[in-house]
């Protein structure tokens, strides 16, 4: 007999024909993600839980887990997983997997989309083409970007896809590199000529910086009121890693009172972002819904890697990427 699992979202076919040679399949086809009273329900039998991550089934916590008496492994589609609860799994013996490498690249694209975007102001003057305001009299001054190349970029760390970001500005813009990290990344200096420093060092010496680290208690609001203050009033702030690594509020006030030049945000405090929110008002911010690793190719590969380690753990192999060990 098939072990079963349950799926928070629609599975992509080539990955539910994959996985249906090992398992038996329930899966979610509603909008959004899996309602959580939905959820507790389908979980009560189930050996596996596969799910987009926190976006796609909520917290992994004690209450979850005690609706899964059954549960061996749950495959997040991410590469985060700030959602599990890893101390509640470990007690139950529930293995957590996610998908890092596979879209390292795909999101270092995003980081210079946004980089560039916010320099050369592209959405802002989208709309000012597509508004007609385009005229023969138009001063070009007033619509001037900044330079990307040959200026100097500040890494707020140096993973995997912080090495892929700097690849791409060292050889693709010819830009110093500086990083901070916990540990040095010695293969980065050597490839890229990085440059290891603090993080105030970092912050008053850069003329992008993109943060780029997982959501960890450490990591909670690491870029605040102080940190903006520090930044050049021409910096571009790149937040690609989670909403809440920085103080949205100082972010905001930042902006506001020209402490720094622009932002580039793929990811908020809350999301879906409050239609309200200040930042959505901001000419200087250009924004993103969270899509980091969102294209077919990416997303199909990410699918596949986390099916994978979920069938592993089924068949009694051990997981290709397993976190909190």
């Amino acid at each position: 007999m098939k072990p079963k699992i349950y799926s928070t979202y629609s599975i992509p076919v080539q990955v539910k024909d994959y996985m249906a040679q090992y398992c038996d399949i329930r899966e979610w086809h509603g909008d959004g993600r899996t309602p959580r009273d939905i959820l507790l329900e389908e979980i009560a039998d189930v050996e596996g839980l596969y799910t987009g991550g926190s976006s796609m089934v909520g917290r992994i916590d004690e209450e979850l887990l005690n609706h899964a008496p059954h549960l061996k492994v749950i495959s997040n589609v991410s590469v985060g997983y700030n959602n599990f609860d890893v101390d509640a799994m470990t007690k139950r013996n529930v293995i957590g997997t996610n998908t890092p490498y596979v879209l390292d690249e795909t999101v270092a694209d995003l980081a210079f989309a946004l980089i560039l975007s916010t320099a050369r102001r592209i959405t802002e003057l989208d709309r000012f083409v597509k508004e007609g305001s385009w005229k023969p009299t138009t001063n070009y001054r007033e619509i001037y970007g900044k330079d990307v190349h040959s200026t100097t970029l500040g890494i707020i760390g140096m993973g995997r896809i912080g090495e892929a970001i700097a690849r791409r500005a060292k050889f693709g813009f010819n830009m110093d590199v500086l990083y901070f990290n916990r540990n040095r990344k010695q293969a980065a200096e050597e490839k890229y000529g990085a440059e290891y420093c603090d993080l105030t060092s970092l912050l008053t010496r850069s003329d992008y910086i993109v943060l780029m680290t997982p959501l960890t208690p450490e990591t909670f609001q690491i870029i605040g009121k102080e940190e903006f203050k520090l930044m050049k009033k021409s910096a571009v702030f790149i937040n690609i890693s989670r909403g809440q690594t920085v103080d949205e509020q100082a972010l905001i006030h930042a902006l506001q009172n020209g402490e720094i030049h622009g932002a580039g945000l793929d990811v908020f405090e809350k999301e879906p972002v409050d239609p309200t929110n200040p930042l959505l008002q901001m000419s200087n911010v250009v924004t993103v819904p969270h899509i980091g690793s969102a294209t077919a190719r990416t997303e199909a590969a990410m699918a596949m890697r986390a099916a994978e380690n979920l069938v592993a753990v089924l068949t009694g192999k051990e997981p290709i990427d397993p976190v909190g060990k």
